[in-house]
């Protein structure tokens, strides 16, 4: 549907936002709209109506405060420990996109990076900064955006219109930053069924690799859903400890019915001075760099048509020990579970190992707000963390 506000036809995109990056790094399509005018909703107050079916999440916001001094040396920490890995990741992913669109890519039809926000965002500059890189061995003409997601109401539509009208030759690619249980993977797909059919304009926008396949990248997949991941390891990475000050002061999006515009997000500009979204992106950037001074050998990366969903089982299993019926209670991986433990409100957190350092910032935040830790070892695996939500009313959510 065309929005009142927004002609999805003549769209000049370069008119949108790019948060606190630079606008060469990104066009985030989104309404961005006065914190002042978004009711900041307490985490308990939330989670009761989340979870009784009053609000879905996506129509509120607990307003974002600047993380504590010791979760801003965490975070130093991670990136240290992780820029490396997190380097090496991208440039591989950057090398195998590379091999992939180069013979069906030019300046006149390049490459789309979609990045889902805001998870996807830090990935997608990085990616967006390798492909730009001329000196590499991956150079791709690219151009990146950001649009919304939102679980059981799925990608902004709008957004996605006004991509596919500016550029009618390009192929998609989906960002995200890592897969928890595949949720995200499958809001996708469902988004995308409308375009499935051969005979439809934008079929091969984004089914290029094939009927039903979907083109979604992320730094991690755990959960065995995407096309193509640097890993399926669930590891620290540096971006996933923080929310908005590595994610470009963007807030997580709020919902907007199609034909009112696009899905709306507020930008905390109250969190300059805390904000490391570029200073994450530089670090990561000087690190490839020096790998490739250093001539370290590029992976071409394995695809998947189809998602595996390897943890489905594990899935299952502690949805029946812990008497949950609404999986969205259930956040694996080390980055939803932080996440989890600083938006909702935890019953315990579950931990594969008792003293794993990629945990720390998580056993940090659990000791402060005094969240029970459960150690399960190689039950979980292969996830590192696991929160499990608190129950605050029937499971509706």
């Amino acid at each position: 549907m065309t929005p009142n506000n927004h002609n999805t036809q003549t769209a000049n995109l370069s008119q949108y936002g790019s948060g606190s990056y630079l606008a060469s790094d990104v066009t985030v399509l989104l309404d961005i709209v006065d914190k002042d005018a978004v009711a900041d909703v307490p985490v308990s107050h939330k989670e009761a109506l989340i979870q009784s079916g009053q609000r879905h999440y996506s129509d509120m916001l607990t307003l974002e405060d600047a993380p504590s001094a010791m979760h801003e040396q965490l975070y130093i920490e991670a990136l240290e420990q992780g820029k490396a890995k997190a380097a090496t990741d991208i440039a591989n992913l950057a090398y195998t996109l590379q091999q992939v669109f180069q013979p069906n890519v030019n300046n006149e039809s390049p490459l789309i990076l979609v990045s889902l926000v805001r998870a996807g965002l830090p990935i997608g500059v990085l990616l967006q900064h390798a492909l730009a890189d001329t000196n590499s061995s991956y150079a791709l003409p690219s151009i990146h955006y950001g649009v919304s997601i939102i679980r059981d109401r799925g990608l902004d539509p709008v957004a996605l219109q006004m991509i596919l009208n500016n550029h009618p030759h390009s192929p998609i690619v989906f960002v995200d930053g890592w897969t928890g249980k595949g949720a995200i993977y499958q809001e996708l797909a469902h988004s995308l069924e409308a375009f499935a059919d051969p005979n439809h304009p934008n079929f091969a926008n984004i089914f290029h690799q094939g009927m039903d396949v979907i083109p979604l990248l992320t730094l991690a997949d755990p959960a065995g859903v995407a096309w193509l991941a640097a890993s399926e390891e669930d590891w620290l990475i540096p971006s996933g400890l923080l929310n908005s000050t590595v994610s470009g002061l963007i807030s997580r999006s709020l919902y907007t019915e199609p034909e009112l515009g696009l899905h709306r997000s507020v930008f905390y500009d109250n969190l300059i001075e805390a904000d490391h979204s570029l200073a994450f992106i530089d670090c990561i950037d000087a690190t490839r760099l020096t790998l490739s001074i250093l001539s370290t050998p590029l992976q071409c990366l394995p695809t998947y048509k189809q998602p595996r969903y390897q943890t489905a089982d594990l899935i299952d299993t502690l949805a029946a020990e812990y008497n949950i019926t609404n999986r969205n209670r259930i956040k694996p991986t080390i980055a939803e579970a932080t996440r989890a433990i600083l938006r909702r409100d935890p019953e315990c957190i579950l931990l594969a190992s008792a003293e794993h350092p990629d945990t720390i910032l998580l056993r940090h935040l659990c000791a402060q707000r005094h969240i029970p830790i459960r150690v399960l070892g190689d039950k979980i695996l292969p996830y590192q963390a696991i929160t499990l939500i608190k129950q605050r009313a029937t499971d509706n959510e």
